[in-house]
C-alpha cells in the first residue's frame, strides 16, 4: 500500500487529490492547521507550518510520496529539508504565474520565469512559487513540479470562471456586459482532471497542467448557451472599461478572464507535456455544465471574489446605451 503525505489536504484542490489517492488505495495523511476537516478515510495531523517543529510528527518515517501545494516558499523549503530524504517521490503544485513572459504564444516549460522571492521580500505569488520550485528541484529526479493554469470547476473559491455562469444565469433575458474578446484566448484546467493527474501520474520534471487554447468569444458563447441566456450581450471596448473602473482578470469590479491586449501568451501556453504524460482534458461543455450547476447551487447573487455585481453591470450597460 502506498503511503502518501499531503501538506494540506483539506482545501479545494488538495482535498480532491487526497480523495483521489484514497480511491487508488493509498494510505493518506494530511498535515494542516485544522481549520477544515480532512477527507473521509484520510488521517489528519495538526501543524502550523510557521512552527519549526511542524514536521516532527511525520519526519520519522518513509513516505512513498509527499505532495505540497503551498505558495509560501519558506514553508516549502522547510518541508523539503525536514522530509526530503524520507520521500521516494515529491510532487509540488506550482503555478503558471511563475512565468515572466506573458507575450509569447505557445511558450512551453522552458520559458523564462520571475526572479525567486528572497527572505524579507514583499509577498508576490509568482516569485514565491519560483523560490518554492527551487527548493523542490534539489530532490532531483524524484520531483515532479506541476504548473497549473486557471483551475476551474465545482466549488472554485476564486469565482473567476464561475462569474460568467452566474452573469448569464442571473440576467435571464436581460443584458450581459462583455469585454471585446477579439484576439483573446482562454485556457483552463478542470479541477478533477488536475487532481486525477497529480494522483496517478508517474512523470517527473516540470509540466504545464492546462487545457487546450480556446478563443475567449467561443468560451463565453458556450457558457451563454448552456446557461440558456436569452437576452442581449453588450460589448465594451478596453479603454472604456478601464476608464469606468473595471478591472482585468479578477477581483472586485472586474470582468474575469479578460486580459490586456498585450498579454497574448498568458492564456496560450503549451500543454504537450501534460498530454504526453497521460493528462486528461474533458470536453469544455462538460466543465461548463458542472460550473453552471455549482453556481446555481451556491447562489448566483451571492457575494463573489471576482466580477461585477448585477447592479454595477446594469449601470455600466446603461452608460453604454
Amino acid at each position: 500500500m502506498t503511503d502518501v503525505l499531503i501538506l494540506g489536504g483539506t482545501g479545494w484542490l488538495s482535498g480532491r487529490i487526497a480523495r483521489r489517492m484514497l480511491v487508488n488505495g493509498a494510505t493518506v495523511m494530511c498535515l494542516a492547521r485544522g481549520g477544515r476537516p480532512s477527507p473521509e478515510g484520510a488521517s489528519l495531523v495538526l501543524a502550523d507550518r510557521d512552527d519549526p517543529a511542524a514536521y516532527d510528527t511525520v519526519s520519522g518515517r518513509d513516505w512513498d510520496q509527499v505532495i505540497d501545494i503551498s505558495s509560501n516558499a519558506a514553508h516549502v523549503a522547510a518541508a523539503v529539508a525536514a522530509l526530503g530524504e524520507r520521500a521516494a517521490r515529491w510532487t509540488y503544485v506550482s503555478s503558471m504565474s511563475v512565468y515572466s513572459d506573458d507575450a509569447t504564444i505557445g511558450a512551453d516549460e522552458t520559458a523564462s520565469v520571475h526572479a525567486p522571492a528572497q527572505p524579507g521580500d514583499e509577498y508576490e505569488y509568482g516569485a514565491q512559487k519560483v523560490a518554492a520550485e527551487s527548493a523542490v528541484r534539489a530532490l532531483g529526479e524524484r520531483a515532479l513540479i506541476v504548473r497549473p493554469g486557471l483551475i476551474v470547476g465545482e466549488g472554485d473559491p476564486s469565482d473567476r470562471f464561475g462569474y460568467w455562469a452566474a452573469a448569464f444565469l442571473r440576467a435571464v433575458d436581460g443584458p450581459v456586459l462583455l469585454p471585446n474578446a477579439e484576439g483573446r484566448s482562454t485556457q483552463v484546467i478542470d479541477v478533477d482532471d488536475l487532481s486525477e493527474f497529480i494522483a496517478t501520474t508517474s512523470a517527473t520534471g516540470v509540466i504545464n497542467a492546462i487545457g487546450d487554447r480556446h478563443p475567449l468569444a467561443d468560451v463565453l458563447a458556450t457558457v451563454r448557451r448552456l446557461a440558456d441566456h436569452r437576452g442581449d450581450t453588450v460589448v465594451a471596448e478596453d479603454d472604456w472599461l478601464v476608464e469606468n473602473g473595471v478591472e482585468f482578470w479578477a477581483g472586485e469590479r472586474s470582468l474575469p478572464l479578460w486580459l490586456p491586449a498585450d498579454m497574448t501568451g498568458f492564456m496560450t501556453r503549451a500543454n504537450a507535456r501534460y498530454c504526453a504524460a497521460g493528462g486528461d482534458l474533458r470536453p469544455l461543455d462538460e466543465t461548463v455544465a458542472v460550473v453552471i450547476a455549482d453556481e446555481q447551487a451556491r447562489g448566483i447573487d451571492r457575494d463573489r471574489r471576482a466580477g461585477l455585481t448585477r447592479s454595477d453591470e446594469l449601470a455600466l450597460v446603461q452608460l453604454l446605451s
